[in-house]
C-alpha cells in the first residue's frame, strides 16, 4: 500500500516544490513506484518535470472540483517509475468553487484511494498557504513533510501549521504522523546558516531530518530544463543530498507525530 506524504509549509520560498521534484525523483530512481500530486495552483512540480504548463486537458483542479478520477490526470515523465498529476491556476478558485460541498476536506482522499495498491510512494505538493488544498492533503496523507528554509525567519508561521496540524489530527485524520522536519538552502560557509540549523534541531529535535539540503547552483537550474537535479546533474551536491533524504525516508524513523508536534506546538507557544 502506497505511503501518502504531503509536503507542506506555509511559508513559500522554503524549496516545498524542489523537495517535491527531487525527493519523488529519488525515490523513482530506487525503484519505488511514486506518484507525485500537485494542488499548488503555481503548478510548478509539473513543469519542473518537463510537463510543460497548458498542455494537459485535465489537472488535479478537475479532480478536486469536478470530482474526475485521479488516473485520469496522471501524466508519465522521464523517470519509469515517477509520474505527476499536475496542477492549473484554476485551483486559485478551489476555495469558492468547493465552500458548499459537503466533503469539500476529503475531495483529495477519495480521490487517491483507488491508487493506493499501486504505488509505493504518494507524494503531495502543497500551495504556501493553509486553504481548502493544504486541508485536503493533510486529511489524505499519512505523513507531513515539513521543508524550512536555514535562514532568520525560519520559524515564521511554522506554528501555525502545527496548529493546523494538530487540529487535524484530532477532528480529521488521528492517525497523521509527522515524516520530518527538512532543513533547505544551508549554508555551511555562513555563520547564520550553522546557528539557524543548531536552533531548528534544539527546537524540533528529533523530528529534524539528518539530511540537509543546501544552497546549490545545479538544484537552482535544473526546474529551467525541466528535469530533477538527479537527471540533471546526478554528481552535484543537490542530487547527493535527495539521494539521501529518500534513503532515509525508505529506510523509515521511528519518531512519534503525536508527542513530537504536541511538543513542538507547545514551545511555540510559549
Amino acid at each position: 500500500m502506497g505511503r501518502i506524504i504531503a509536503i507542506a509549509n506555509q511559508k513559500g520560498g522554503v524549496g516545498k516544490t524542489t523537495t517535491a521534484i527531487n525527493l519523488g525523483a529519488s525515490l523513482a530512481a530506487a525503484d519505488m513506484r511514486t506518484l507525485l500530486i500537485d494542488v499548488d495552483p503555481q503548478a510548478n512540480a509539473g513543469s519542473g518535470l518537463g510537463i510543460r504548463k497548458g498542455s494537459y486537458p485535465r489537472s488535479t483542479y478537475h479532480v478536486l472540483v469536478h470530482g474526475e478520477s485521479l488516473a485520469s490526470v496522471i501524466q508519465p515523465t522521464e523517470l519509469e517509475a515517477l509520474f505527476v498529476a499536475p496542477a492549473s491556476r484554476e485551483l486559485v478558485g478551489a476555495t469558492v468553487e468547493l465552500a458548499d460541498v459537503e466533503d469539500r476536506d476529503q475531495r483529495l482522499k477519495s480521490a487517491i484511494r483507488p491508487l493506493l495498491e499501486t504505488y509505493d510512494f504518494i507524494l503531495v505538493d502543497c500551495p504556501p498557504s493553509l486553504d481548502i488544498l493544504t486541508v485536503n492533503a493533510l486529511i489524505a496523507a499519512q505523513t507531513v513533510l515539513i521543508p524550512i528554509q536555514c535562514e532568520y525567519f525560519a520559524l515564521e508561521g511554522v506554528s501555525e501549521l502545527i496548529e493546523t496540524t494538530r487540529q487535524i489530527r484530532r477532528l480529521r485524520n488521528p492517525d497523521l504522523d509527522v515524516e520530518g522536519v527538512l532543513l533547505t538552502m544551508f549554508d555551511e560557509r555562513t555563520n547564520l546558516s550553522n546557528q539557524v540549523m543548531a536552533d531548528l534541531r534544539a527546537f524540533f529535535r528529533d523530528q529534524v531530518f539528518t539530511t540537509v539540503i543546501p544552497r546549490n547552483i545545479r538544484l537552482g537550474e535544473a526546474p529551467s530544463h525541466g528535469r530533477p537535479v538527479l537527471l540533471y546533474d546526478v554528481k552535484s551536491k543537490g542530487a547527493e543530498s535527495y539521494i539521501r533524504l529518500a534513503k532515509e525516508i525508505i529506510h523509515g524513523r521511528e519518531k512519534g507525530f503525536g508527542t513530537g508536534i504536541e511538543r513542538a506546538a507547545g514551545d511555540a507557544r510559549s
